[in-house]
């Protein structure tokens, strides 16, 4: 092997034809341990190109080559900005991982993929801003460094052309599928909409800004259907799915994209909360639990919380069994409710509604009682008094838009549709009638307070 030492340390070597220079052991025709430096330099074409040259980087390294980036890769992809692109197809072999900084912007000409996986294989510690897919609820959702957030598709608000709100089912005393709708922003009577798919009472209902889910029974059938509409269009609803436990007289909430159903009963009193991804199909899913286990509760929300008010249960020690008890839920995790505050007293089958700020709960037990209470649903504490029904009334249903609260039906066959201002305080005037006097059906908008972003 011909070795040419030149000065006291630094070898030339020729091995099997390779020419080393620094090193003793050359893997190719020529390599050089170190930087070489030249005035000139010239390839067969006459024009020579180097990844690097006395420091410095080439403006982007572009890998447009099928390529795969191995444990044995040869050297990095070095750029003068730090950019590298990718036009071909890049495979990352297993053992290896390729990091990155933050990216300000991201470009792609078809598509990319985020992570995805089921509600199980959340990371327990993810940084916010962390975006995946859900495979159970098929929505694509966020981090926001407190809680896992569903994105919305919709952002539809008075004036909007949302406005909408339905009437399902409901108790004369005689079951009813009699389906009605009203246009929240003008004030008139209610008109048909369609037929619901089960002849039911004591239903709750929610919805996105887009369809209408009611649930919920009738002592006597322990009925667990849930069925839909489009808001938007009149006609006949159709099969969702299934609570998770068959029962009436419960709560309903909903987000933009998630309905929630708690307590009721089958007859028993029952503190189960559950929900359903709104643009699917299929059974419900167990959230947690309410505080105590109770029936003729009502619920609003927020675009984050839920709301759960009054209600009814032997737990509670008074004369009449009822509660002022309001409890809250945050809709896009899942875990027991939390207690919130109270109303002004102790009553069950109020009609509640809200917008992305207020919660307003109208009427209740007893037959004489028709107040109306108000919270702030992002704080926690007591109700006060915005004002009152045009007559007292129980098991009376509440819609609201983010500009007026209806409360509509109630016990005994009475078919009024009240109204209020939610920006002022004052009682309600008479709104119009709906098309047949009920009481315990369910009700929904596609504009509600849930409807403000996630």
């Amino acid at each position: 092997m011909p070795s040419i030492r030149v000065g006291f340390s630094t070898d030339l070597n020729i091995t099997g034809g390779k020419l080393g220079i620094g090193t003793t052991n050359p893997t190719a025709d020529l390599e050089v341990a170190g930087q070489i430096t030249a005035e000139r330099a010239a390839g067969a074409g006459g024009v020579s190109t180097f990844r690097e040259y006395q420091g410095f980087s080439q403006s982007e390294a572009r890998i447009s080559d099928n390529i795969t980036i191995d444990n044995s890769d040869g050297g990095p992809f070095s750029s003068l900005t730090g950019e590298i692109k990718i036009t071909g197809e890049t495979t990352v072999s297993s053992g290896s991982t390729v990091e990155v900084g933050k990216i300000k912007t991201l470009t792609t000409t078809d598509r990319f993929a985020v992570p995805l996986g089921d509600t199980n294989d959340r990371d327990n510690t993810p940084e916010a801003g962390t975006t995946r897919f859900n495979q159970d609820f098929r929505t694509l959702e966020f981090f926001d460094g407190v809680n896992w957030k569903t994105v919305n598709s919709y952002a539809r608000y008075d004036g909007g052309g949302a406005g909408r709100a339905v009437f399902s089912g409901g108790l004369t005393p005689t079951a009813q599928n009699t389906i009605d709708y009203y246009n929240i922003h003008t004030l008139g009577n209610a008109i048909y909409f369609g037929d619901a798919t089960v002849v039911e009472g004591n239903k709750a209902g929610c919805s996105s800004a887009i369809r209408g889910l009611s649930g919920g029974t009738a002592d006597a059938s322990n009925d667990d259907t849930i069925d839909y509409v489009t808001i938007a269009s009149a006609g006949n609803a159709i099969d969702f799915g299934n609570l998770s436990h068959g029962r009436g007289a419960l709560a309903s909430m909903s987000s933009s994209t998630r309905g929630i159903w708690a307590g009721g009963r089958d007859p028993n009193n029952q503190n189960v909360i559950d929900y359903v991804e709104i643009p699917t199909t299929g059974t419900a899913l167990d959230f947690g639990n309410m505080t105590i286990a109770r029936q003729w509760v009502t619920g609003c929300s927020s675009s984050t919380r839920g709301i759960i008010a009054g209600g009814e249960s032997p737990t509670f020690s008074n004369s009449s069994n009822r509660t002022s008890r309001i409890e809250f839920i945050t809709m896009a995790s899942k875990g027991d409710a939390i207690i919130f505050g109270d109303l002004t007293a102790a009553t069950g089958n109020p009609g509640g509604c809200s917008n992305s700020v207020r919660g307003f709960f109208g009427g209740g037990e007893p037959q004489t009682y028709k107040k109306i209470d108000m919270i702030t649903i992002a704080s926690t504490g007591n109700v006060v008094h915005f004002g009152d029904l045009t007559t007292g009334r129980i098991t009376v249903n509440g819609a609201g838009s983010q500009t007026r609260a209806t409360f509509l039906g109630g016990h005994t066959n009475i078919n009024i549709i009240d109204y209020i201002s939610m920006a002022s305080g004052g009682d309600a005037q008479d709104f119009g009638d709906l098309t047949l006097g009920r009481w315990s059906g369910a009700s929904f908008t596609d504009c509600h307070g849930g409807l403000g972003g996630f």
